[in-house]
C-alpha cells in the first residue's frame, strides 16, 4: 500500500495569511508598525488563545492550528517568503 502524503492546509487561507503578512511587512517599512510592536501583539494572542484553548478539548493538531496563524503573523517582519519557506521556519521554531 502506498502512502501519499496530502496537504490538508486550505490554499484560501494560505492566501490569506501571505497577504496579511505582506501586509504587516509593508506596515513595517512605512514606520506604522515595529517589528517589536508586532511581536508584543502576536504574544498578546498567543497567550489570549493559549488560555482559551485550555478549557477546550481540541486535539494537539488543531490546537497548533490554532496558534499557526499567530506564529505565521509573528514572523511577518522578514523578507517576503513562500507558504512554505514561512511554515519551516515556524516548525523550526517550535
Amino acid at each position: 500500500m502506498k502512502i501519499i502524503a496530502m496537504n490538508t492546509a486550505n490554499p484560501q487561507l494560505e492566501g490569506l495569511y501571505l497577504a496579511i503578512s505582506a501586509l504587516v511587512r509593508r506596515m513595517i517599512d512605512k514606520g506604522l508598525l515595529d517589528a517589536e510592536d508586532l511581536h508584543q501583539a502576536m504574544a498578546e494572542a498567543r497567550q489570549a488563545a493559549e488560555q482559551d484553548l485550555q478549557t477546550s478539548s481540541l486535539s494537539d493538531a488543531n490546537r497548533k492550528a490554532v496558534l499557526f496563524p499567530i506564529d505565521l503573523l509573528d514572523q511577518a517582519d522578514g523578507d517576503v517568503e513562500s507558504f512554505r519557506a514561512l511554515v519551516r521556519r515556524i516548525a523550526a521554531r517550535q
